[in-house]
């Protein structure tokens, strides 16, 4: 079968999972280069040792490679600072190669792949938001399928073990970039996103608080559209799951609740507790956060290619 070539920018934690998920498990990927800034880096000793071509001059070292000219498809798994120079760098070089962002920098259009992927498979960058907006924006979008959605707040708590540099240095972009997919891809009017980096030992696998506030009286279709959708995530992400039933709550118009920056809400609160399980590839189970970004990011690549492949 016919692969596409891809490369990793970014030899951490998230690039190597990666890289072992498209070596082991990618039908339409092929695993070119890994790309790192740190010649001792474990992520390129490992990429060496599975046979894949390596640079530690980052995305110079890339360009200047032999390989770079059949690259068709570059994951990033930097920082959002990095990537906005990054996809500069390419795009100069190379103005169609397609750029699938796993930072916070939102060049191009967030996709979170079970809700609108197949929208975004012409576009040259995609952004896959974060790990809190792919785990939660799939039931936001649920919701907004069947009822007007005001106001959508997730809670996304992580073990502290589980967020490296790249995840710290990123932290005001993770609210603020997650806020806004909330609204442009699940469909909220509002959103508000908030993250907690638990130190718990033994270290907690990663859960998330979903609250949605919505105008419905059919508590019976809500349920089944979460339902749905998270019988889709885990189509690409195995550990993901409810943690128990969904919870409804009606809140009355004589006692309405008072949101900042909304105002007065009465209507249908739906709240959805959600657990993320890693596949353990080279992250610890419990770094469920990191495996649904590079599940989702590969999911993606992985219909980019073949849309092309079967053009």
């Amino acid at each position: 079968m016919n692969k596409l070539n891809v490369a990793i920018i970014g030899s951490g934690n998230i690039g190597t999972d990666l890289m072992i998920k498209v070596l082991r498990n990618s039908q339409y990927l092929n695993m070119s280069v890994m790309v790192g800034i740190d010649p001792e880096s474990d992520g390129l000793a490992r990429a060496r040792r599975m046979g894949v071509a390596t640079t530690h001059e980052g995305v110079d070292g890339l360009i200047a490679m032999a390989e770079f000219e059949h690259i068709d498809i570059v994951f990033d798994a930097t920082s959002a600072n990095a990537h906005i120079k990054n996809d500069a760098a390419l795009r100069h070089v190379k103005p169609g190669i397609k750029l699938i962002d796993l930072t916070p920098a939102a060049i191009g259009p967030y996709c979170v792949p079970v809700v609108n992927l197949e929208q975004n498979l012409a576009q040259n960058n995609v952004n896959m938001v974060t790990c809190g907006g792919q785990a939660t924006i799939p039931v936001v979008a649920a919701v907004s399928q069947v009822a007007t959605v005001h106001y959508a707040e997730i809670i996304a708590s992580i073990s502290s073990k589980s967020a490296g540099p790249g995840t710290r240095a990123n932290i005001d972009e993770f609210t603020e970039t997650t806020s806004q997919a909330i609204e442009t891809v699940g469909g909220a009017k509002k959103g508000k996103a908030i993250i907690i980096l638990n130190p718990a030992e033994p270290p907690l696998m990663m859960r998330d608080t979903v609250h949605v506030l919505c105008d419905s009286n059919d508590q019976a279709k809500v349920r089944a559209s979460i339902e749905e959708m998270v019988s889709a995530v885990q189509s690409y992400v195995p550990g993901y799951r409810m943690k128990q039933d969904v919870q409804f709550e009606v809140i009355e118009k004589d006692a309405p609740l008072t949101l900042p920056g909304y105002g007065k809400f009465s209507g249908l609160k739906v709240s959805v507790f959600i657990e993320v399980e890693g596949a353990a590839h080279y992250l610890p189970a419990y770094a469920g956060n990191l495996d649904i970004m590079t599940c989702a990011a590969m999911a993606t690549a992985e219909r980019m290619a073949q849309s092309r492949l079967n053009q």
